[in-house]
């Protein structure tokens, strides 16, 4: 008992009152993050050790299996019950918002869940790490230590969240603000007498500069018709990809199109009328909203000043008679 008197008199004299308790807390994140790889760690499928013995003799096949597989990275397979959820719905609705973000690499997912791991974990340290060089002491409380050690690692597991999430509303409002144009470029390009193919490609190399997330998704609708998959279910893909309403709107109505046998430069030319119509109240509801959100800071930034200027020398005068008077 001696031995463990001392251990703790030397812990709550170099780490204060919550020394054993910080200890124990740094012990547990160590033991956990040497668990995890033990535990997500698979053995190796004999049949993989064949595939690779045999691919090892055919140095061209591999490469072109390489090339298939572009965007992939198979050391990440054996982690994939821990980097990625068990729901299906939920996995799906994941690589969807990756994908509407930007991110369509195959491991986007992996990746994300793999960013909100280490970053957490990192944020743990540095929690640990604040509290014990600024923060530890007599004078410290439990819910203190919770708050420096666990805020920091909270923040860092939802960091990844919060930049897709900003990157997902940008990159959608790029492609709001650059639909319209792109519309009457398509409907310029098919009225010079171009098929809605070429007219895609065209319009992608014409606003790749300006904007550069709707020529990408133009661009990837163009190469999925060239590898000869039907127009709808490519229209349809790019909706949902894009996650804009505009877009899927265009896409009701170039299918009903193809579907009745009208005319596309018909079609394109009443709905570019509308987008156009669409950005201008959009424009006009934003001057709306300006005089309300500079209502708030002019009357921050002027009536203070204004008060100052009106009711200061008042206050003075009044106080030189307070004075006066007490004398």
């Amino acid at each position: 008992m001696e031995f463990f008197s001392n251990i703790y008199g030397t812990l709550t004299g170099s780490l204060g009152p919550f020394g054993p308790l910080i200890l124990v807390g740094t012990l547990g994140v160590v033991l956990v993050l040497v668990t995890i790889p033990i535990m997500i760690s698979q053995s190796r499928d004999p049949i993989d050790k064949l595939k690779k013995a045999t691919a090892s003799g055919q140095p061209e096949s591999h490469n072109k299996q390489k090339l298939r597989a572009k965007g992939h990275n198979d050391k990440l397979d054996k982690y994939a019950n821990f980097l990625e959820p068990k729901d299906e719905k939920q996995l799906s609705q994941m690589r969807l918002t990756l994908m509407q973000a930007g991110y369509r690499n195959r491991d986007a997912v992996r990746y994300f869940h793999f960013a909100q791991f280490a970053l957490g974990i990192l944020g743990l340290v540095l929690g640990v790490a604040y509290f014990l060089i600024f923060k530890s002491g007599e004078g410290s409380t439990t819910q203190q230590m919770l708050l420096y050690i666990l805020g920091p690692g909270g923040a860092g597991y939802m960091l990844p969240k919060y930049w897709v999430t900003k990157r997902q509303q940008q990159r959608q409002q790029e492609i709001e603000e650059g639909f319209p144009d792109s519309l009457d470029m398509m409907l310029t390009c098919v009225e010079a007498g171009q098929s809605m193919d070429q007219a895609i490609i065209r319009v992608s190399h014409e606003i790749r500069v300006s904007f550069p997330a709707l020529a990408e998704e133009y661009e990837i609708v163009s190469q999925q018709m060239k590898a000869g998959r039907d127009k709808p279910s490519v229209l349809n893909d790019m909706a949902e990809r894009c996650g804009v309403q505009d877009i899927s709107s265009f896409v009701t109505v170039l299918i009903q199109s193809q579907t009745f046998g009208t005319s596309i430069g018909d079609a394109l030319r009443i709905y570019a009328g509308e987008m156009r119509d669409k950005r201008v109240m959009r424009a006009e509801e934003k001057a709306n909203k300006l005089p309300t959100k500079m209502t708030l800071a002019t009357m921050m930034l002027t009536v203070p000043p204004l008060l100052i200027i009106l009711v200061g020398p008042s206050v003075l005068g009044i106080m030189e008679l307070v004075a006066m008077g007490s004398q």
